[in-house]
């Protein structure tokens, strides 16, 4: 999955505090903003249920693929920086946040590092990351689990609401 010196990317998008549709889209443009970085596509938001601590508002989740030159460490420090900025406070784990970016794939990289573990290590079994992604990378193929994210969709034991989000109409 590479394009000439560069790798495509593929990163997780949610959010479930404040105006979540606008915090993921100000996030798909300030994405671009990371050196190397180039936004190639991104999918509808998702309003999903809480997995791991069902106690917090329903997320909106996307997805988004970029070009990327870099290291895998340098992109994933922008994605942390990104979400400083958006003010993302860790108050608990798998809390509540403003702004949650993973870093998916990054090619075929696999790295098990303590700061750094790609292919991002649940991937395969959240349908709150598998169906944002493969709408726009369905034959993207899993280089530890070797299936597509197609296959891991079909496969996943994930049983949470994944919905298409439908922002509300204005009155006129």
């Amino acid at each position: 999955m590479e394009h000439g010196s560069k790798d495509l990317a593929a990163i997780g998008l949610g959010s479930n505090l404040g105006d979540r549709e606008n915090t993921l889209d100000r996030a798909f443009f300030e994405l671009s903003r990371i050196p190397g970085v180039e936004l190639l596509a991104k999918s509808n938001l998702y309003e999903t249920e809480p997995v791991d601590l069902p106690e917090q508002p329903y997320f909106l989740n996307a997805a988004a693929l970029l070009s990327y030159s870099g290291s895998a460490q340098e992109l994933l420090q922008g994605l942390l920086n990104l979400e400083s900025h958006f003010g993302r406070v860790r108050l608990r784990e798998k809390g509540e946040r403003t702004l949650d970016l993973d870093l998916l794939f990054l090619g075929n990289q696999i790295h098990r590092e303590p700061t750094l573990f790609l292919p991002h290590p649940r991937l395969h079994l959240r349908r709150f990351v598998l169906v944002p992604l493969a709408e726009i990378a369905p034959n993207w193929v899993h280089p530890i689990e070797k299936k597509s994210v197609s296959e891991l969709l079909a496969a996943c034991p994930d049983t949470a609401s994944v919905v298409r989000y439908a922002p509300k109409q204005s009155e006129l």
